[in-house]
């Protein structure tokens, strides 16, 4: 298993109520908690309380309405959810997990936050919280014995401050030197010294919430980015982290008058953001079973490997949740095709990186930045265990390019309609991630779908208005 997996240690945490009035008694000049909780789409849900209600968040939790995870991305209601007319769009009850109560750095005042997770009303695990989807993954895995090590890589893009108000994507300038970042740089230690001033920011504030960061990088991108956090042996909590990792991203970014998107793909002829998956798996006694001494790595390597090969293209709505993020997915681009694997190559899906026997695990490289935390690494399990039961064969590793040696029998989805339609058909993917999930995520992304259907873009305008 990786070495630094237990990243998390050492970081105090703040969940139970007591824990969370002593984090209060030291930070007593907070006022105010801010509550998240996860939708379908991973936008961060909640409301803003006095610490006066803390006490009544432990004991009651935070009414939401259960159809406030089912929102579609403009935040409007799914009606074909189920969650609203069917049940008087009744509440559920949101309770304190993960880490607790930690700090808001970047707030103008002293302020915490608190991330949650949904209930039904009668206390049971609301199972179209993507939380508790990942959640019912990790337990499934260990009712198997098997413990999941996961670590995330999470790609973005800085931009200009005023994005938003103009409606267009635009490089920043370089925050030192004021020159405009209009090509890439790849691994630029001098553009990251540009921007040192936010990525110091970035890991003091990660430094306060217990999210364990790593590697930053320059990726391929203008103004383009990468952060690792650590390998740790909860998935949900490196979920949990990813999740707040975002926010602290977007937070800072605009402290600085900049524009952080996590978009998959926002210039056309740039780099896609992608979010990129390590994973490995410890039996009962903490040994890593993708090891078995040889480079190759054993038998259960390629077992989970199949499995999540063989879930990979109808779990592909999960990993391009949005239309945009189809525009990633070129050859040669970084971005894979087809549903492959292959020895440190990283034109492949599954990437068998180099690195000691003990520390044997795939990479999985498909998902977009945009896509859910929880719900990617939910699929990744799901498909793991799905190849450990069923011992799933991968086929032959890929050598050289997989753009030029794949069939199209192994084609990923290339379009949004194609993966709804995967989506929607598989049984398996049902099975393993619910069937309260499984028709509500459908009905999110069919409503979004249907939105974007009806819109005219301004490349049809300038194209076709003139001449036709």
């Amino acid at each position: 298993m990786p070495s630094d997996r237990a990243a998390t240690k050492g970081y105090s945490v703040s969940l139970d109520r007591d824990s969370a009035r002593e984090f209060l008694r030291r930070n007593d000049k907070i006022e105010e908690i801010d509550l998240l909780v996860s939708d379908l789409n991973g936008i961060l849900r909640g409301k803003r309380v006095p610490v006066s209600s803390l006490d009544r968040l432990y004991e009651i939790g935070m009414k939401l309405p259960l159809s406030a995870l089912a929102l579609d991305i403009w935040g409007e209601d799914v009606n074909d959810s189920g969650l609203i007319w069917e049940t008087g769009d009744s509440d559920g009850s949101c309770m304190p997990c993960g880490a607790g109560i930690v700090s808001v750095p970047w707030a103008s005042r002293p302020r915490a936050q608190m991330l949650l997770s949904m209930n039904n009303p009668d206390g049971t695990p609301f199972m179209v919280d993507p939380r508790q989807v990942l959640t019912r993954q990790v337990e499934r895995a260990k009712a198997m014995g098997v413990t999941l090590v996961v670590a995330t890589e999470l790609e973005f893009y800085l931009m200009d401050g005023d994005v938003l108000k103009t409606g267009r994507p635009r490089p920043p300038a370089a925050p030192e030197s004021g020159y405009p970042i209009e090509v890439s740089q790849l691994y630029s230690m001098d553009e990251l010294e540009e921007f040192s001033g936010v990525f110091t920011d970035i890991r003091d504030a990660c430094v306060a919430q217990g999210i364990p960061g790593d590697t930053c990088i320059v990726e391929n991108g203008p103004g383009q980015f990468e952060i690792n956090l650590e390998h740790i042996d909860d998935p949900v909590l490196a979920a949990d982290q990813a999740v707040l990792f975002k926010r602290i991203v977007r937070s800072i970014a605009r402290r600085h008058e900049l524009h952080a998107t996590f978009m998959p793909k926002p210039y056309g002829n740039q780099s896609g953001s992608g979010f990129h998956i390590h994973c490995s798996a410890l039996d009962r006694d903490g040994r890593n079973i993708f090891d078995d001494g040889t480079e190759a790595g054993s038998d259960a390597l390629r077992h989970a490997v199949g499995g999540v090969l063989e879930m990979m293209p109808t779990s592909m709505l999960i990993f391009a949740p949005n239309l945009n993020g189809y525009r990633r997915f070129q050859a040669g681009t970084h971005a894979p095709t087809y549903a492959t694997w292959g020895y440190e190559n990283r034109s492949t899906s599954i990437r068998i990186p180099n690195s000691s026997n003990k520390a044997r695990r795939f990479e999985h490289r498909v998902a977009g930045a945009d896509s859910n935390p929880y719900l990617v690494l939910a699929a990744i399990i799901a498909g793991v265990l799905h190849g450990l039961e069923n011992k799933c064969d991968p086929g032959a590793p890929v050598r050289g390019s997989a753009y030029e040696q794949s069939s199209s029998e192994k084609s990923l989805p290339s379009d949004w309609d194609w993966a709804i339609d995967l989506f929607r058909d598989s049984k398996v993917l049902r099975d393993s991630l619910g069937t309260d999930f499984h028709k509500v995520f459908l009905a999110v992304k069919w409503q979004e779908r249907n939105k974007m259907a009806r819109r005219v873009t301004d490349a049809e305008y300038a194209s076709y208005l003139g001449v036709l």
